[in-house]
């Protein structure tokens, strides 16, 4: 630059070569983002990877013999047994009746809470009420239930479909009233407003807006059924996943008994993810939110 442009206040240029030392470049995206929302495929990659991550070290532990093949099998062979039994033993028919058995008896607890919920939600008289019977039994563990039901029910389908009932019904109605109380107040007020009677309110306004979220504690809830499943099993069976396992243990079966918790696993899995694109065909309103 000259003296004179230097006075004159004329803009300094660069030359083409120097103007590409100074570009400016994008910052790189953190993996480990504090509250960044992760990409389809980072996403996939990770889920992959954890996985790899879980058989390469239990294939590794099984092959350096630190742990005892009776009691840990290799996963190659609890896979084998997997198809074994589904290809050659029957394990379909137990499957259908365990997937049988936690539907009818979350429907059954989706009856009873999803109204009881946004009725203790939207009525604080109602909460009142049953909050203190609801609460005092969700500290009461499940299991617990199994010797009375026995002697009630007897040992047929009925003492099964109650557990998984009890385990799930009194969570999920404490998770809906919560979510009913956290409806915008501004909405049931301008509904009341406009001159709207309070069934009328509950019903057009109350509801849908808490429609997303118990959906959302369905999907959590689900988990807790299929948790209960394999102690409903257990018990006074002779069908079912759970009946499957039991039989395993008698004979230190471990490869079945592994075979049938990859199972539950992954019917698990595939309920949820089920419930997941429910919620987003039904609401592709919340998309951007969740």
């Amino acid at each position: 630059m000259t003296e004179v442009q230097e006075r004159s206040g004329a803009p300094h240029t660069l030359p083409d070569h120097d103007r590409s030392a100074v570009t400016p470049t994008m910052p790189r995206k953190p993996i480990f983002g504090l509250r960044t929302p992760v990409g389809r495929p980072q996403r996939v990659t990770s889920a992959v990877a954890v996985w790899a991550l879980f058989f390469g070290v239990w294939m590794l532990a099984s092959a350096s013999g630190l742990v005892n093949e009776l009691l840990v099998p290799a996963p190659q062979q609890v896979f084998a047994t997997t198809w074994d039994l589904f290809a050659h033993r029957g394990f379909g028919s137990d499957v259908l009746i365990s997937i049988g058995r936690v539907v009818v008896a979350f429907a059954m607890a989706c009856a009873v809470a999803i109204p009881l919920g946004v009725m203790m939600g939207s009525f604080p008289a109602v909460e009142a009420f049953f909050n203190p019977f609801v609460s005092a039994w969700r500290y009461l563990p499940a299991p617990s239930f199994i010797p009375i039901l026995l002697m009630w029910f007897g040992t047929g389908e009925a003492p099964k479909l109650a557990l998984l009932f009890i385990g799930v019904i009194f969570f999920l109605i404490t998770l809906i009233m919560d979510h009913t109380k956290n409806v915008r107040e501004e909405l049931v007020e301008t509904a009341l407003t406009l001159g709207a009677k309070r069934a009328t309110v509950v019903r057009k306004v109350i509801f849908p807006a808490v429609l997303p979220d118990v959906v959302v504690a369905m999907r959590q809830m689900l988990a807790m059924a299929w948790t209960y499943l394999v102690i409903a099993e257990i018990v006074a069976s002779t069908t079912g996943i759970g009946a499957m396992m039991m039989r395993a243990r008698r004979f230190l079966k471990t490869d079945e008994i592994l075979a049938g918790i990859i199972v539950i696993g992954a019917l698990g899995l595939l309920f949820d993810l089920l419930f997941a694109l429910i919620y987003r065909w039904a609401f592709p309103y919340l998309r951007t939110q969740r």
